[in-house]
């Protein structure tokens, strides 16, 4: 017997509902992020209406700069019996620590091309450009 349509999603509506492309949630399944959905009777691949949800989850954690990998990490621990607010915490002050080390260097990336634009007036050919041959040079 198959499941019920009325409870379910198509894909399509999936995707619209968590404003992504269906391509996405393809992709989120084949990641296993979003668990494959069962088939309709009509053999349909129909997914649970909390897909929605689980979906918004994975875009508002990407969105906070974690990775897939991660996602699926923190969502095995909403799963995993046992485990507590403490192991997410320890989750998000690694994602914290790696995002200052990220700013640290874009400050870094962003004083090297500033110090790069000041030394071109913006004139002349480009084999004569400060910016393309600073890009030439090896870096220390």
């Amino acid at each position: 017997m198959g499941i019920s349509d009325a409870d379910n999603l198509t894909i399509g509506q999936v995707a619209r509902t968590a404003g992504l492309g269906v391509e996405t949630v393809r992709y989120y399944e084949r990641r296993g992020l979003i668990p494959a959905p069962p088939r309709s009777g009509g053999g349909y691949r129909l997914y649970p209406a909390d897909t929605v949800r689980r979906l918004r989850f994975i875009v508002r954690a990407k969105t906070l700069g974690f990775t897939l990998q991660e996602i699926g990490e923190l969502l095995a621990l909403r799963a995993r019996p046992g485990a507590g607010c403490a192991d997410v915490q320890a989750q998000a002050e690694a994602k914290i620590a790696d995002i200052e080390v990220r700013l640290v260097q874009l400050q870094a990336m962003r004083r090297t091309l500033s110090e790069l634009v000041t030394r071109c007036d913006g004139e002349g050919s480009t084999s004569e450009c400060p910016i393309l041959d600073a890009l030439l040079e090896e870096m220390p």
